[in-house]
């Protein structure tokens, strides 16, 4: 294999079937920002309804999945795209093997913004749903060999030119999933890029929990919202710098 190219043949020969349980982060306020203009239940559900309508459509290959699934194939990415994304391309759903690496994954990107935002000091505490989902397709393992010859492009923390080619070349060899070491997460955790809804399991989440996310300057903190079973992880933004 060429030391910075790949054809479609080459990506689709180290396909392996995936079948795995992921985590991924999101922020919990889509219904409590609306129940705030609402005074029923019944209201809240019109003017949810109403304002799906204002939405891009839904693709056809994401139809009847939960909206926590299908809602990143669902709105374009920005310009710059993302880590396996271009700017034109389809929707990805990232996650993660571990709760902890999701959890340092959004944590960066709210630290990011944070630092980027020279009036905010902190955000506040706010919360934030772990759910876990269920995927079956085929995937390549960017921690193996061959891979790992191209660890420092595929890895690299500001710069996805490379890892977007790559996802471009897997979708026309029909992979389904990209395996990939997070770069934000201490731990180096695995994480997953799905690049069609096609691949999900199951059509729900299969788990979900409530977290609390605290962001400074200095650090990110995370608590999981269970007496019961009490959980945390804190990330120093010096992992980042």
């Amino acid at each position: 294999m060429s030391s910075n190219t790949w054809t479609s043949t080459e990506v689709a020969s180290e396909a392996r079937e995936l079948i795995e349980d992921t985590w991924r982060a999101v922020e919990a306020q889509h219904r409590v920002a609306t129940m705030s203009l609402v005074d029923s239940l019944a209201e809240q559900a019109q003017l949810e309804a109403l304002l799906d309508t204002s939405k891009p459509p839904i693709p056809a290959a994401a139809l009847g999945l939960h909206w926590l699934l299908f809602t990143p194939f669902r709105y374009p990415t920005s310009k710059y795209g993302s880590r396996f994304r271009r700017p034109y391309d389809p929707g990805v759903f990232y996650a993660a093997y571990d709760k902890s690496t999701a959890c340092a994954e959004l944590g960066y990107w709210r630290w990011r913004f944070l630092t980027e935002s020279p009036s905010l000091g902190s955000i506040d505490t706010l919360p934030q749903t772990l759910f876990k989902a269920a995927l079956r397709g085929r995937a390549v393992d960017l921690r193996r060999p061959p891979f790992l010859r191209q660890q420092n492009a595929f890895e690299n923390k500001t710069e996805h030119g490379y890892c977007q080619a790559f996802a471009g070349v897997a979708r026309e060899a029909h992979i389904d999933a990209i395996v990939y070491r997070s770069v934000r997460d201490p731990a180096r955790g695995g994480c997953v890029a799905l690049l069609t809804p096609k691949a999900f399991a199951k059509k729900e989440p299969v788990a979900a929990e409530t977290w609390n996310l605290s962001v400074t300057l200095d650090r990110v903190i995370w608590q999981k919202s269970d007496v019961l079973q009490p959980e945390a992880f804190e990330f120093p933004a010096s992992l980042w710098k």
